[in-house]
């Protein structure tokens, strides 16, 4: 055999493989980091950047219209695909009642009454002393231990009456897809997890893909370079194998969405693994974005929080009324009507000082996040094909590519790298 057919034999399917895996290596890299831009300024970029196309701006390789450099895609676009990973996957395994129910509202009432009941009687003399001093501290202690004795009576029905009626209204008073997208924006870093776990072997996969497609390839490219022996056929037959092991590779991952016999992976790959990304897809969920702390962070400070603290405060009016029953009219008598009223205002400030230490139980907290995990596992079960297997693409559709030219290039840069090792 040709000594300089054998090198070519040895060295072209070695360098395919060898850039086949590090351009895909690489590019998965390109989907996630780094987090934060990273780049430089570039002069002259200002005044060039307003004149160039829409969706050569939006690229991830500039940033403020002035730095050049490169930023995740995933995290780049993170209020996009906040939005995509929340339209197709919360927004269709349910609404923010259905979670709601599966944390199981009765739940959460007798967690609350639990955890207050034991600051009763503290909470009752701080309303009382700040509200009306002189009575309560000439008010005999056998009367005030009727006072408490009701309200401690009333506290498990009256938590129950709260946690029914913020039920009842939950979807006027929280944006769930709003909730979900700001969270996951604000955590980019959590978006990316989201990504990567529902991918983590398929993005493996496309790693090692790159090596298993581009050694053959390069045995093809030696059998060309036989019919063709010019310089040029490397780099160009590098940029086509690097294309096409991009192209491919994610081909594979996502497509066909049924099974079908006659492609020989049968079906996409990501689509065989659906129960087991449900599965880390709903831990994720139910720890980080769909959680009793986050929905109450949004029901007191979100942008309904106006709504949700006016519900309160009527409910907490109608149990302070409640709780004095017939003496009501006796009491106002007592402190006056405006005291009366100020008193009812002054039990939902005081009730809320205790949410941080209801919603940080750990186990309570954990117990809140399976439930939620096995409801979007059950109801992720129920999606198409179509619309699990875009929970994943929604990371690459829109700059997959660039991927491909990655691809391209890294391929070319192979070719002219082998021709300087090897001249022809």
């Amino acid at each position: 055999m040709d000594h300089h057919l054998l090198m070519e034999l040895i060295t072209i399917p070695l360098f395919t493989g060898v850039i086949g895996y590090i351009t895909n290596w690489t590019g998965v890299l390109m989907l996630f980091v780094p987090i934060e831009f990273k780049g430089f300024h570039l002069p002259g970029l200002k005044f060039l950047f307003p004149y160039w196309p829409r969706r050569v701006q939006v690229l991830p390789v500039f940033k403020d219209g002035h730095r050049f450099g490169w930023q995740g895609m995933v995290p780049s676009r993170a209020e996009k695909m906040a939005s995509i990973a929340v339209d197709k996957s919360l927004v269709k395994v349910g609404n923010i009642s259905d979670f709601y129910r599966e944390l199981d509202p009765d739940s959460i009432a007798q967690h609350f009454a639990q955890t207050f009941l034991p600051q009763i009687r503290a909470v009752v003399d701080s309303i009382m002393i700040k509200e009306n001093p002189r009575l309560w501290y000439n008010l005999p202690n056998f009367a005030k231990e009727v006072v408490y004795k009701k309200v401690e009576d009333d506290l498990p029905a009256n938590a129950t009456k709260i946690a029914d009626q913020i039920g009842e209204h939950l979807e006027e008073l929280i944006d769930a897809k709003y909730m979900a997208i700001r969270i996951l924006t604000e955590n980019p870093k959590l978006l990316n997890d989201i990504f990567r776990t529902m991918g983590a072997k398929e993005l493996r996969f496309m790693q090692n893909f790159g090596f298993y497609f581009g050694l053959p390839c390069g045995f093809v490219l030696v059998g060309v370079l036989q019919l063709l022996p010019h310089w040029w056929v490397l780099p160009i037959g590098g940029i086509i194998i690097g294309w096409v092991v991009n192209y491919i590779g994610l081909t594979m991952i996502f497509e066909p969405l049924e099974r079908n016999k006659w492609v020989p992976w049968k079906q996409g790959l990501l689509l065989k693994r659906r129960d087991e990304i449900a599965v880390g897809f709903g831990e994720t969920f139910s720890k980080h974005v769909i959680t009793l702390d986050n929905i109450s962070q949004e029901l007191l400070t979100g942008p309904r929080s106006d709504r949700s603290l006016l519900l309160l405060e009527n409910t907490m009016r109608d149990t302070v009324d409640e709780a004095v029953g017939r003496a009501r009219f006796a009491v106002k008598t007592a402190v006056g009507s405006k005291e009366y009223e100020r008193m009812k205002a002054a039990v939902m400030p005081a009730a809320l000082e205790f949410m941080p230490q209801i919603l940080n139980d750990p186990e309570f907290a954990d117990q809140q996040a399976k439930k939620i995990s096995t409801f979007v596992q059950t109801q992720m079960s129920k999606l198409s094909n179509r619309d699990f297997g875009e929970l994943l693409r929604a990371a690459v559709k829109q700059d997959e590519w660039l991927l491909f030219v990655h691809g391209g290039v890294l391929g070319a840069f192979a070719g002219f790298l082998h021709l300087a090792i090897f001249p022809m």
